[in-house]
């Protein structure tokens, strides 16, 4: 059951819709500059090629779980969740892996909102994960998630945005996760916040969301700080977007010299995604895996690109973009 917790400063109920409905109409403005840089951005991804805009929302997805851990107090580079995606295990936590893999998932869209079992991925856990102690099981999550979808549902005339931030109440008063996890209850409400987008499937926040995810206070002191998030989360993503697009055009211009068309295919494929292998750019270039394997070696003596292999054998590379 969805506990009541009485706001501090108003003594409302916080979860009521109609304190957030004050809320929302008190800070129109706020909500605007929010809204539109969210819809800015989804227009920018709408606009690009397909693969290019699965590339970008999987670059802002890695941003969004490396900031949702570090919320909840585990610091796992973007990196390395990225190497992980890509079966270059990394030797880091494995239950913070677990995590940000799952995060991962959810953030480029995979899995429907109303059934949280699923959604949580619960059914994939034995129940002995650590924190798993903590949540709630059986009828009694059963419970829990019926009364907070309910309460989501029961606020319809709420900005998404709007929806998002008491989303992240609601799901802390219905106890569905462990309390000190943060990246679950931002990744539902994230996704949340981008129903209606044409292309972005959740609504980035980034290292400015670290705040608002575990905010406290009145309602109104949660959602102004959760507006600026989304706004500035919006507009970092979007700018990232950019950097991509320059560097993408500084390394056709850096590599011109180089004979043929190999080099344009091969800086197509990284400007489509974040980390790439070998057979990545053998594959999505049409190319021979030694001719990959010697462009990008070549391309990264030249400064153009990064090889990020690490502690592993399996050597990815990803673009060299210039500093935010």
């Amino acid at each position: 059951m969805v506990r009541s917790v009485r706001d501090t400063e108003t003594d409302a109920d916080p979860s009521d819709p109609a304190v957030w409905q004050h809320a929302q109409a008190a800070q129109a403005l706020p909500l605007a500059d929010a809204a539109a840089a969210l819809g800015q951005l989804d227009a920018t991804l709408a606009a690009m090629d397909p693969t290019a805009a699965a590339g970008s929302v999987t670059r802002l997805a890695l941003t969004e779980a490396e900031a949702m851990l570090w919320a909840g107090g585990i610091v796992l580079p973007r990196e390395e969740i990225g190497r992980d995606a890509l079966d270059a295990r990394a030797s880091s936590d494995p239950e913070a892996m677990r995590l940000a893999r799952w995060a991962l998932r959810r953030l480029e869209g995979q899995g429907g909102l109303t059934d949280l079992p699923a959604f949580l991925g619960l059914h994939r856990t034995s129940g002995t994960e650590p924190g798993a102690a903590a949540r709630l099981r059986g009828p009694d999550f059963d419970r829990g998630a019926e009364d907070y979808l309910s309460a989501v549902a029961d606020a319809q005339e709420l900005h998404p945005i709007v929806s998002g931030c008491r989303a992240l109440l609601l799901w802390r008063q219905a106890e569905l996760s462990p309390p000190d996890r943060v990246i679950e209850p931002a990744t539902h409400a994230g996704r949340l916040m981008a129903q209606g987008c044409e292309r972005l499937p959740f609504a980035p926040l980034g290292p400015a969301g670290r705040r608002a995810w575990t905010a406290g206070g009145s309602v109104a002191e949660r959602l102004a700080g959760h507006l600026a998030a989304v706004a500035a989360g919006a507009g970092a993503g979007r700018r990232g977007i950019c950097r991509v697009k320059t560097w993408e055009v500084e390394a056709r211009a850096a590599t011109a010299a180089i004979r043929g068309g190999n080099a344009g295919r091969v800086i197509r494929v990284l400007a489509a995604r974040p980390l790439v292998s070998t057979e990545d750019v053998a594959t999505g270039a049409g190319i021979s895996r030694m001719t990959a394997e010697r462009m990008l070696n070549r391309m990264t003596e030249m400064g153009v690109i990064r090889e990020i292999t690490g502690a592993t054998r399996f050597r990815l590379w990803r673009a060299k973009l210039s500093a935010a």
